[in-house]
């Protein structure tokens, strides 16, 4: 690579400020109280991400009387739920071709359940005014290899066989490139009503503010330090106060969870996204983008990308960064060497707009678990439930996992309940140095695989067939 094309590309990130785009808002809700004193509730909520504000919003309206209390470490959406990219998709099960290979028998049910999941999520962001952006423009996947196009295709034609391509649409090079002007494009499926684009700090400020509104009682920077039984219920320790509840919902996703055998079911995952400057008619013109769908490219090592409400292009994904001990620190949060990586593919993606320049460079963990889609389980006698292992795809499948949470908590055989993918777990990680080990291999495999046209190597095929197979 020559020197002057990394310079040139570097020097789109001169201005960039090392924090996430969507929190640096001048709307952000001031923090509520830390708890300090005792409380009892009938249901206390841990966690102040998706998972948590929708399982404390729901619990209020299944039941305006129950008494609901909400903790939260730091802030309401500061975590992954409030810097990632916006994309609101109806896949339970981190998209269909993880879902078709693991739960091939329940995978009608599993996409009906999350097409009407997201149905509810638009209710609700109308019913409750939240004030998110939110569009449901679809997501395009899109082929930037001739492998990657004929991959497309044959999926295509697999959903169709088996009854799942409503509402798809098969874009050959031309039809793609329609859309979205990139001379990278070659092929894309068009998922027309299953993905919405929207803020994701707004909808967890509003989120919180409809918990507020129906009587839910959040405490911010008060994290969570002891979960123990106590008479019927469960008591929970804080820095400077303590809850007594009868039931409890753990919605902590990749920070340690109060169950400590859950631990070993995920590792932090660090993902980073840039944001560009806001686009010129002129500039937005060059590339269409006109139905502002969100995209992602179809390599093992992907992009995802969209547009903001004001133009600007989100640009996130590609490396996927495990750190030895599976350890959360800030410092990790911002990684330079991605950043320039990621300018470099973002300018071959879209040569048109040389000269942009990026505002916003981010990064953070998410949690993911061997079957790269949520579990859920209880724990105390029923008293306690919990879900994690989103893998990135919890903007929308957190309001089933809510849904889910509750339903274990009242101890109701419901179709969420008896669902395969509800009652068992995935495979637990391995300790170190087995974890790293594994993931960095990997992380290698699925590297070389997309520059030898798609080719899994021993070690990907073998992870197959265990029912660990990683593919997007």
């Amino acid at each position: 690579m020559a020197p002057s094309a990394m310079n040139r590309w570097t020097r789109s990130l001169s201005d960039a400020q090392p924090v996430p785009y969507w929190l640096e808002d001048p709307g952000k809700p001031h923090p509520e109280p830390a708890l300090t004193g005792a409380e009892t509730c009938d249901l206390l909520v841990v966690g102040g991400g998706y998972s948590g504000l929708w399982t404390a919003l729901i619990a209020k309206e299944r039941d305006p009387a129950r008494d609901v209390v909400l903790l939260e470490g730091r802030e309401a959406g500061w975590a992954a739920s409030g810097r990632n990219g916006g994309f609101c998709a109806a896949s339970l099960t981190h998209g269909l071709p993880n879902g078709l290979t693991r739960w091939p028998d329940e995978i009608h049910k599993l996409q009906e359940l999350g097409a009407r999941n997201l149905d509810e999520i638009e209710k609700a962001v109308a019913r409750h005014s939240l004030d998110c952006d939110f569009e449901r423009t679809g997501e395009i996947d899109v082929a930037t290899e001739t492998y990657q196009a004929r991959e497309l295709r044959d999926w295509y034609e697999e959903m169709e066989r088996e009854g799942l391509a409503g509402g798809v649409e098969f874009l050959d090079a031309e039809a793609v490139r329609e859309q979205v002007d990139s001379p990278t494009f070659q092929a894309g499926l068009w998922d027309r009503g299953g993905v919405a684009m929207l803020n994701p700090a707004k909808l967890a400020w509003g989120l919180k503010r409809a918990c507020l509104a129906l009587g839910v009682r959040i405490y911010e920077h008060t994290p969570a330090l002891t979960l123990k039984p106590y008479g019927a219920g469960m008591a929970v320790r804080t820095p400077y106060g303590s809850v007594r509840a009868r039931k409890v919902a753990l919605g902590t996703n990749i920070f340690p969870n109060l169950v400590k055998r859950v631990r070993a079911y995920t590792v932090p995952v660090y993902d980073y996204a840039l944001m560009t400057e806001p686009l010129s008619e002129e500039q937005l013109a060059s590339i269409g983008w006109k139905n502002r769908q969100g995209l992602g490219d179809s390599a093992n090592q992907f992009h995802y990308f969209r547009l903001s409400a004001d133009n600007r292009i989100l640009w996130g994904g590609y490396d996927a960064i495990h750190h030895y001990g599976g350890r959360v620190r800030r410092e990790y949060d911002d990684r330079p060497e991605t950043y320039a990586k990621l300018a470099r593919h973002f300018f071959t993606c879209f040569p048109q707009l040389e000269g942009v320049r990026f505002t916003h460079a981010w990064g953070g963990a998410i949690d993911t678990c061997s079957r790269f889609s949520a579990f859920f389980g209880t724990a105390h006698h029923g008293n306690v439930a919990y879900a994690a292992g989103y893998t990135g795809l919890g903007v929308g499948a957190t309001r089933f996992g809510a849904e889910v949470m509750l339903d274990l908590l009242a101890e109701e055989s419901t179709e969420r309940t008896s669902l395969e993918m509800v009652r068992k777990k995935p495979l637990p990680f391995p300790p170190e140095p087995f974890a790293w080990t594994g993931i960095a291999l990997t992380k290698w495999s699925l590297a070389r695989a997309d520059s030898h046209g798609g080719h899994r190597n021993l070690w990907l095929r073998t992870m197959d067939r265990l029912g660990l197979g990683f593919d997007s």
